[in-house]
């Protein structure tokens, strides 16, 4: 049976998720907060729609979302926690982020400042990177799978067409992904790499930067057509101070073949670092951008201009024009005598002495700056937040050196600068050295055994080894207060600052006893192990409960008992044995009297014989006097019966 989504609100979801409310819906799944009982913490649940559940192009889709997410662990990738099925539907538990889409922040605040739409590019292409690295294109990046948490982290999540192959259509030929975020080539439906997320992720800066997408349309076939034949306008030209360098990077991340694009989230991410830095983009970002504005090369040599109204000019013809001849006076018979030439040798040695002077000066002056140039300070320039290549780069050009410090960060990534020594915008000779701390990324240590301890011998564990602790309390065998479980297990590497869940013991459950009394031994049993309980069993007799049945327990009926305790149960042998009277020698009546009171029935046989004073006397009985039957059973009594002798 499928499970509506209506009747999800405060249920148990696979007997662990307390479902707390909806978040959202998208186009294949539900996503509702929740509580995981198990661990005591707050999770997102996202659950495959019930329309889907039944389609098994759908399910695979869905547990390869699972599947790619799951092997992700990194700062800007939403964590999965846990994976699953419940009752035909697939489920994924993941971390839950506290805030905004990235596409409610544009919609709501328009265009974002330069510095915060770049550094919100770089934390996508982080995440980019390191799922590249592992083989996985996500397929789908769009500003309404960019989350912000607090203090404006960055997370992005939604795998939900991530694959290591090239599957972009659907069955029934729609394309795969929001028709605006498309590269060309998933709108063609040709294989996809890296640089297809890359293309995406310029849509994204474009939007954060002019607050709208380049490409527009009323149907997602138009706007898929004018990613394929369309170039985009600059973003600059929708801002105006946005710097030609930014739109060169926007415009390279927009080339319409995937190899004149950025070819790894790596050099994407250090072209906003160079247009941070001050430095000039790659030669390569230029020649692309110019590519994408100018269009197909043709034999004309065309003006650029970045006014879209700028006319192409026509090719000049490789001939000379014709020249006019020259004009000359008239002829009015009148001749001047020749004019006496002057002697060139002297002024010209003069010229190469005036020059030679010059140049000596020159040289002289020359010397002198760049002596005065050597000598003079250069200010630091801000390093922080750079890869270590770009910061030495930086340095060089300005003529100091550089003395690289590695060491673990929480803040920074891995070959990132995290500080420096002396600080941004000192003043040091040209020639001295800047030490620059880079960062091996956050410091890690392996979590060390607490299972056994008491809670608080495990928090002191786990704090001297940087660690945190988080106490989930449940029932259990063990004492109050002891630790039985943990996760991470111990001896995996975690980074330094983790929760360390814990599992502590708060003792055995008190649950109430069932009543089990006049059941049939299995029943009582059965009942019994249901709620937790173990069964022993005693027999003994009872006059009234039939064989078979339970007349006793202990603890009784309604009593609190810890889970997993046990309760005796005593079930009846069936009615209580008696001792038989002795009735021998008494006469019948009295002996048939005796026999009832004492609750057994009476089966009168006679005897011959031939003594007069034993008529009607009990000769014997059987059972015979002081044997134990149960009552209700038959006595025989032999009666003595006078027959003469012959």
């Amino acid at each position: 049976m499928a499970i509506s989504g209506d009747t999800l609100i405060n249920t148990l979801f696979d007997g662990r998720y307390r479902i707390l409310r909806k978040l959202g819906s998208g186009g294949m799944a539900n996503v509702y907060l929740a509580e995981d009982e198990d661990l005591g913490r707050r999770v997102a649940i996202k659950i495959l729609s019930e329309r889907y559940a039944s389609d098994d192009n759908f399910n695979e889709r869905f547990r390869r979302e699972a599947k790619s997410a799951a092997s992700l662990s990194h700062p800007n990738i939403v964590s999965i926690y846990d994976r699953g099925e419940a009752e035909g539907q697939p489920y994924i538990a993941m971390e839950v982020i506290e805030g905004r889409t990235l596409k409610e922040l544009i919609m709501t605040r328009g265009p974002l400042p330069l510095a915060l739409a770049i550094g919100y590019a770089k934390h996508i292409l982080g995440a980019l990177r390191f799922a590249h690295r592992h083989g996985i294109i996500h397929r789908d990046i769009k500003p309404h799978n960019v989350l912000l948490g607090a203090e404006d982290r960055v997370k992005v999540t939604d795998f939900g067409i991530a694959r290591a192959g090239a599957s972009q259509m659907t069955e029934v030929g729609s394309i795969m992904g929001t028709a605006q975020y498309l590269s060309p080539e998933q709108a063609r439906g040709a294989p996809v790499a890296a640089a297809s997320d890359l293309y995406s992720v310029g849509i994204v800066l474009y939007e954060m930067l002019t607050g709208k997408t380049p490409f527009n349309g009323d149907t997602p076939i138009e706007i898929a057509m004018k990613h394929l034949n369309e170039a985009p306008r600059p973003p600059s030209e929708h801002r105006s101070e946005i710097p030609p360098e930014l739109d060169q990077i926007v415009l390279r991340a927009l080339a319409k073949d995937p190899h004149d694009r950025y070819q790894s989230a790596e050099e994407f991410s250090a072209d906003l670092d160079r247009l941070e830095a001050g430095i000039p983009v790659s030669p390569e970002t230029t020649a692309a951008a110019t590519a994408l504005l100018t269009g197909p090369e043709t034999s004309a040599t065309r003006v650029i201009d970045r006014d879209p109204g700028t006319r192409v000019l026509p090719p000049r013809s490789s001939a000379a024009p014709p020249r006019r001849p020259p004009a000359y006076p008239p002829d009015y018979g009148y001749r001047e005598p020749p004019r006496k030439r002057r002697r060139v040798v002297p002024w010209l040695l003069v010229a190469l002495l005036l020059a030679a002077a010059g140049l000596a000066g020159w040289y002289v002056y020359s010397q002198i700056q760049q002596e005065l140039d050597e000598s003079r300070p250069v200010a630091v320039p801000p390093l922080i937040g750079l890869e270590e290549e770009l910061a030495e780069a930086q340095l060089a050009k300005l003529g100091l050196k550089a003395e690289v410090d590695k060491r673990p960060s929480t803040e920074f990534a891995a070959g990132i600068v995290a500080d420096q020594s002396p600080k941004e915008g000192t003043e040091i000779a040209k020639g001295e050295t800047v030490t620059l701390v880079v960062s091996t990324g956050a410091p890690t240590t392996p979590v060390p055994d607490v299972v056994g301890m008491t809670f608080e011998n495990a928090e002191d564990a786990l704090q001297k080894v940087n660690l945190r602790s988080r106490g989930v309390e449940v029932f259990s065998a063990k004492d109050p207060g002891e630790v039985i479980g943990q996760k991470p297990a111990a001896g995996e590497t975690v980074v330094e600052g983790s929760v360390i869940t814990l599992r502590v013991s708060k003792g055995r459950e008190l649950i109430e006893v069932p009543d089990v009394l006049r059941q049939p031994q299995e029943s009582a049993e059965a009942e019994l192990r249901a709620n937790g309980f173990e069964p022993t069993v005693d027999s003994a007799p009872s006059d009234e409960v039939p064989e078979g049945y339970v007349f006793a327990q202990n603890p009784d009926p309604g009593e609190k008992a810890t889970k997993g305790s046990t309760v005796r149960i005593t079930v009846s042998s069936g009615p209580e044995s008696k001792s038989v009277p002795n009735v021998v020698g008494q006469d019948r009546e009295e002996a048939e009297q005796t026999l009832d009171e004492a609750g057994f029935k009476v089966k009168v046989r006679n005897q011959d014989t031939d003594d007069p004073t034993l008529e009607n006397k009990v000769l014997d009985q059987s059972p015979s006097g002081g044997v134990r039957a149960e009552p209700g059973s038959t006595v025989t009594i032999f009666v003595g019966k006078f027959v003469p002798s012959p």
